[in-house]
């Protein structure tokens, strides 16, 4: 029996969405790989479209889903990264240049110019989730990694800002902290999902990534390596539940299975032909008949397409304006569907139609031991979280001591040093 791999760091996370709380214990082997120690998930509770609505019911599912998770691992964890998605999220890119005289790029200068950017930040009163160094210009030539040891008249920086509502984001924490959890930081779902589901090749020519949540759609642009922006639309897939509900005039939990066991967003010539039972495998079947069933309480495959199909055409067209809103134009730029409504069947063919663009279905990468029920789309952003954590990112809400001129760092290094500084500042 082979020997299990020394784990040499432990990351925990939680995704708070609006139908499922999910937690994950990853751990890094002395080897660099990541493997999944354990999982779990539960129904949310106290979160609507990714807001808090109920402290003492989001707090009880954030400590039902972890314990799950620390179950499965055999380890308890006392932090974790959060994944949120509501908050009022809005990313910018800040760009910011200081003149160099053509003469050779040295570790001050990265330094000065860092600073710059940090005095720059204007959060107009929101608070910032992160403000990470993208990459680097000279003469306004991007793409630069490390300036350093380079000859340039202007050196710049472009700085990648997420921000979000300050009260929804300490409600967030609150639910999380008084679960008894320490809280490393907030990540926008849009960043933790990048990172389970994007290549980076695909970040560099550029994609669009669509995170279909229960109650809210967040859409995200993505080039030269870097989030350039997102817009969040106040809509997802429970919102196909409900209208299933409502025009069959059945409970929403039918609606829900109905949705995904005989939903499609495709239509097939067959449907009409097909009738689905309403009732599941030991429901009561003398209660009423669904609107348009028959007597056995079915109902037409093809009306239940039509109704899942009639929801997303309105999805899908604030989602087209979503991306033409962030400048995502052309019929090439790749699409990249996840989240828990992109596992509806057809889903994706019907996105690359109404779109006009190539769709593709992000889920996890295949991270050992994660289990097969959660490699699935509705776990990208839980999966992200621990990816995300363990590629240590800068973030300006990390504890750390203040940024002092005297110490001399570059690259890497300095931007975390700095950015640490900036939670002084907000």
């Amino acid at each position: 029996m082979a020997t299990p791999p020394r784990i040499t760091k432990v990351f925990g996370a939680i995704n708070i969405g609006s139908f499922r709380i999910s937690a994950m214990i990853a751990g890094i082997s002395e080897g660099g790989e990541m493997i999944v120690l354990g999982s779990g998930h539960r129904a949310a509770q106290g979160i609507k479209r990714g807001y808090v609505t109920d402290m003492a019911a989001a707090t009880y599912a954030v400590r039902d889903a972890i314990e799950r998770a620390e179950k499965l691992a055999g380890t308890s964890v006392s932090s974790v990264w959060i994944g949120c998605s509501g908050a009022g999220l809005s990313s910018k890119i800040a760009q910011v240049e200081v003149e160099i005289g053509g003469r050779r790029i040295e570790e001050d200068d990265i330094e000065h110019l860092l600073v710059a950017a940090r005095d720059g930040l204007q959060p107009d009163g929101r608070m910032v989730l992160h403000a990470q160094p993208a990459h680097y210009t000279l003469d306004g030539a991007h793409g630069v990694a490390n300036p350093k040891g380079l000859h340039a008249e202007r050196l710049g920086v472009d700085i990648h800002v997420m921000c979000a509502d300050g009260a929804p984001v300490r409600n967030i924490t609150e639910a999380v902290q008084n679960a008894h959890l320490d809280v490393e930081a907030v990540v926008a779902s849009p960043v933790a999902a990048g990172y389970a589901c994007l290549s980076g090749e695909e970040r560099e020519l550029g994609v669009a990534l669509i995170e279909l949540g229960a109650e809210m759609t967040n859409v995200s642009v993505y080039a030269g390596g870097m989030l350039l922006g997102m817009t969040a639309i106040p809509a997802g897939s429970a919102d196909i539940t409900d209208a299933i509900a409502s025009h069959f005039g059945i409970r929403r939990f039918q609606a829900e299975r109905l949705k995904c066991v005989a939903g499609s967003a495709i239509a097939t010539p067959t449907d009409h032909r097909e009738m689905i039972p309403v009732n599941g495998p030991g429901e009561d079947r003398a209660g009423p008949l669904a609107r348009h069933a028959d007597d056995k309480n079915r109902i037409p495959r093809a009306e239940l397409v039509s109704v899942i199909t009639a929801q997303l055409d309105r999805q899908v067209g604030e989602i087209g304006k979503a991306l033409k809103a962030l400048g995502f134009s052309g019929r090439n730029g790749q699409v990249v569907l996840t989240g828990g409504g992109a596992e509806l069947a057809g889903i994706a063919d019907y996105a690359q139609g109404a779109l006009g663009r190539p769709v593709r279905i992000g889920r996890p990468p295949a991270l050992r031991g994660l289990p097969e029920a959660h490699g699935v789309p509705g776990f990208s952003t839980l999966a992200g979280l621990v990816l995300y954590a363990a590629a240590d990112p800068v973030d300006v809400r990390s504890i750390g001591s203040r940024y002092q001129p005297t110490v001399r760092l570059a690259g890497f290094a300095l931007a975390q040093r700095v950015f640490q500084a900036l939670k002084e500042y907000f």
